[in-house]
């Protein structure tokens, strides 16, 4: 039991490091967006799911994006000795569908006519 807990740890700790390895990802490929024109964003991932006025002159364009992951199940198993001989004990974990849900939104200012991206809020970190 110690010996199983421990690897859950290690493969958490693995997954923790490799997200704070990649934080940022999401955030560098916005930043490069700031001062272009908003159809620069439509173009690369389609029209906004949401576009909310802000006044003076301000949107805020909102992206969702759904993932969606089948985590297959685990089974193990051990030998161990009872009382009653030497018995196949197997623990089995069963496999689930997780969803990630992310929004990517850009903030922009009207000029000219058209609209351009002036700033961004960094998604929650599972979604960089």
């Amino acid at each position: 039991m110690f010996m199983r807990n421990a690897h859950k740890r290690a493969v958490a700790a693995v997954f923790l490091i490799a997200a704070v390895a990649l934080a940022g990802c999401a955030s560098d490929i916005m930043k490069n967006y700031i001062g272009q024109p908003l159809e620069s964003v439509v173009i690369d991932y389609g029209p906004p799911t949401e576009v909310l006025e802000l006044g003076n002159g301000e949107r805020a364009y909102q992206w969702r994006k759904i993932s969606t992951n089948a985590v297959s199940g685990t089974s193990t198993g051990e030998v161990r000795d009872t009382r009653h001989g030497r018995r196949f004990i197997e623990t089995e974990t069963p496999g689930y569908v997780e969803q990630k849900e992310c929004f990517y939104t850009f903030y922009a200012r009207s000029s000219g006519g058209r609209w351009y991206i002036t700033n961004f809020r960094k998604p929650k970190l599972e979604c960089e």
